[in-house]
């Protein structure tokens, strides 16, 4: 296929609407069809009183992460107009598209980690570990729910943790019949998951079952346990991110493998 190793694949991309746009093109740069099924809708909250009066209270934090780039867009739409970001608040982030999102806000100084997408590389990070964190205020921002890993490790290591819920989460919207009928024909390819959220709403849809006959790409062990124990036939762990994404399924399909399933 020289450099089409994806073409004539149909992929479905279940990232949230307005945050596919990347892996979709990419995909399309291989040769793929991608087919955008958001598993996860993103709103926002819907009293942003508690936002606004965090602004007038960042001062007596050290430390503020954002969870996510939805975190720092629904966060600072409402804190920066009511007032400005202290100097003194460190920021703190995961994943390169949070980071990417604080840079345009202006943010240069963002502690991240540099390998690994999750809360477990952010606790091995020098800035959060017990000595540089007891005793110090730090808020989380995050939408509603998620993992508490972070905030109960960092309570555990002395430090006062206050969560500022930013967004709101919920499941699909779209229709899924069309996705069923193409899978139960044969015409799917690749679901691409991204997180174990997204997971759970997939396995609620209608016609579920038909949709476990699909290979399944994760790009984090957790996201592809939570598929594997959710019935899907075959699941395949890829490097991180939307790079790992498209490697992954690039080296699948190039090496021969089968597109699905018993159509």
């Amino acid at each position: 296929m020289g450099g089409q190793p994806l073409a004539g694949r149909s992929i479905v991309v279940t990232r949230p609407a307005g945050q596919a746009d990347g892996l979709c093109a990419a995909l399309e740069a291989l040769g793929a069809e991608p087919l955008c099924f958001p598993l996860l809708t993103i709103a926002p909250v819907a009293d942003p009183a508690p936002l606004q009066a965090m602004a007038r209270r960042l001062g007596e934090f050290s430390l503020a992460f954002f969870v996510s780039p939805n975190a720092v867009r629904f966060a600072l739409d409402a804190i920066l107009p009511v007032a400005p970001w202290p100097d003194s608040l460190q920021v703190a982030t995961v994943g390169k598209g949070s980071e990417a999102a604080l840079a345009e806000r202006g943010f240069s100084r963002v502690i991240a980690p540099s390998i690994g997408f999750d809360s477990e590389a952010v606790l091995a990070l020098p800035a959060f570990q017990a000595e540089a964190v007891a005793g110090r205020r730090v808020l989380v921002l995050r939408g509603d729910g998620g993992r508490d890993l972070l905030g109960d490790t960092l309570t555990a290591r002395g430090a006062r943790v206050e969560y500022l819920t930013c967004y709101h989460r919920g499941g699909p919207a779209d229709d899924p019949s069309p996705l069923v009928e193409r899978a139960r024909a044969g015409r799917l390819d690749a679901l691409t998951l991204t997180s174990s959220e997204g997971v759970a709403h997939l396995l609620a849809l209608p016609g579920a079952e038909v949709l476990k006959a699909v290979p399944v790409f994760a790009p984090h062990p957790r996201i592809a346990a939570a598929a594997g124990e959710g019935g899907f036939a075959q699941v395949v762990l890829t490097g991180p991110g939307d790079t790992g994404l498209i490697e992954g399924l690039a080296a699948h399909f190039a090496a021969g493998k089968p597109s699905a399933y018993p159509g």
